[in-house]
């Protein structure tokens, strides 16, 4: 045990130094410009992932935590003997081992250095990486939805267009130019949506791309530095333990 959580130790600092070389030097204006089904289906996906990690590790250390303190419990039962004189009352009080035996010794040990673990702040950091890959999805979530906005504008301006021109092509010779400027204003409002719409996806898929890559920068170096720390503490207690044992 020692060893795979030194191991995991060895990694996460590896993931660490990755990460805050490669975030230092990323520049936002390299990341896609635009987000895609594929990206935020992905996106999901990493989030799932992440709230399963949080959830596994909890339930890893919870149960861990308990169980020690149930082997605890049923272990100081079972040192104190059993009285079967208690209807005497000049009867001597049951005699307790002199010392304690090298199980107690482990169990307590390992009690103490599981209270020790930063898993609080390993659990905290997953959590809060989580709570950003959320936030990021739903940036992505709103970018789409410009976008599909657009390609509605797009297919309206296109519809009201070729309505325009069918109509002129059928009447151009027996209406005046004040009709035709009229039709042509629908036309025209649809160009200028279409427009502001475009104008408006652009800055949305900048500020997803920003905040994207500003929500990494401040999360994923705290993540793997929390995963170093309490992976070396565990591989401290369970060097200890061997000791103890």
């Amino acid at each position: 045990m020692a060893t795979m959580w030194g191991t995991m130790k060895f990694y996460h600092e590896n993931q660490f130094k990755v990460v805050h070389e490669s975030l230092r030097l990323l520049d936002a204006s390299h990341s896609p410009k635009e987000t895609t089904d594929h990206h935020h289906e992905r996106t999901r996906q990493l989030g799932g992932v992440v709230q399963e990690w949080y959830t596994n590790l909890t339930e890893f250390t919870t149960q861990q935590k308990e169980y020690i303190k149930a082997l605890n419990n049923w272990l100081k039962l079972n040192l104190i003997p059993i009285d079967t004189n208690l209807k005497d009352p000049s009867a001597s009080s049951p005699a307790r081992p002199e010392s304690n035996p090298p199980i107690q010794l482990l169990l307590h040990a390992w009690n103490e250095y599981l209270q020790k673990l930063p898993d609080e702040a390993a659990r905290s950091a997953i959590n809060n990486f989580a709570a950003a890959v959320k936030t990021i999805w739903e940036h992505q979530k709103e970018e789409l939805e410009f976008r599909n906005r657009c390609a509605e504008s797009s297919k309206d301006l296109k519809r009201k267009t070729r309505d325009f021109e069918n109509w002129y092509r059928k009447h151009f010779t027996e209406v005046e130019k004040d009709v035709v400027s009229e039709k042509q204003i629908a036309v025209e409002i649809a160009k200028k949506r279409l427009e502001e719409d475009e104008e408006a996806y652009r800055r949305q898929c900048v500020q997803v791309r920003d905040k994207s890559v500003m929500s990494l920068k401040t999360h994923l170096p705290e993540l793997f530095r929390a995963l170093s720390a309490f992976a070396g503490a565990g591989a401290d207690m369970y060097s200890h333990l061997r000791n103890v044992a």
